[in-house]
């Protein structure tokens, strides 16, 4: 097998295997693309806490409005803020100066992101799961799945702090064995699950919008195929029988 060949099922078989990029495994997210409830939630939690510093310019105020099931008036008055409109794309109000000088690092655009991590929703998942103090950090936060990442845990108000318990591995060096709660957030552990969940649905709707229509129009095509699949049988039988 040449390195093209293995590098090809490396990318085919990682989401499966639940590699994060840190080298962790991944948590299931149990993600549900045609749970409009569940997506419509995530959009809500992601404008709230996230689209502050997070653009998604690859989608549109409107398309939310379409795809989701909701109302125009909903969408503007939960989901938009300052003076944006509706037709608009999704973008943020902080500059990439700003980040760049808050965060070292400006904030990425979120718009891929579901498609562009080994894992997609499960890393989204995870990684929203994966933050602990490290007082080591600029921002006082680190992340199991990302480790190093700059941003700041936006949710520890909804989840609480999570701090570390260190373990030596076998190459001799410290990892971060798992994470215990050290102080309570509003929600418990079941219900930050569904946040994670919600927030990393949503972002897995606006990296392939058409995938929810793809999902609803594939029954048919499957529809489509057996009932031809039974029209030809039938007419194979007929020419065979004049064979016989």
């Amino acid at each position: 097998m040449n390195k093209l060949r293995f590098f090809a099922l490396l990318l085919a078989f990682a989401p499966a295997l639940g590699l994060a990029a840190g080298g962790g495994p991944l948590e299931s997210s149990g993600t549900d693309l045609s749970d409009k409830a569940s997506l419509q939630r995530g959009a809500g939690l992601f404008m709230n806490y996230c689209s502050g510093c997070h653009a998604l310019s690859l989608h549109r105020y409107s398309r939310i409005a379409s795809d989701l099931d909701l109302e125009p008036a909903v969408v503007e008055a939960t989901l938009m803020q300052g003076d944006a409109n509706i037709g608009e794309n999704i973008n943020t109000g902080i500059a990439a100066g700003d980040g760049q000088a808050w965060f070292g690092k400006a904030p990425p655009d979120l718009s891929l992101t579901a498609r562009a991590r080994l894992g997609g929703p499960d890393w989204i998942y995870s990684y929203l799961k994966g933050f602990y103090v490290d007082e080591t950090r600029p921002a006082g936060w680190n992340n199991t799945v990302f480790p190093g990442a700059s941003m700041p845990h936006v949710l520890w108000e909804l989840q609480g702090i999570q701090r570390p318990v260190y373990e030596q591995g076998a190459d001799g060096m410290t990892h971060v064995a798992k994470l215990e709660l050290a102080k309570p957030g509003r929600l418990d552990a079941k219900q930050y699950d569904q946040v994670a969940r919600d927030i990393s649905a949503f972002l897995e709707y606006v990296a392939e919008p058409a995938a929810l229509k793809r999902e609803a129009i594939g029954v048919w095509v499957i529809l489509f195929l057996a009932f031809f699949t039974f029209l030809a049988y039938l007419l194979k039988v007929e020419y065979w029988r004049d064979v016989h």
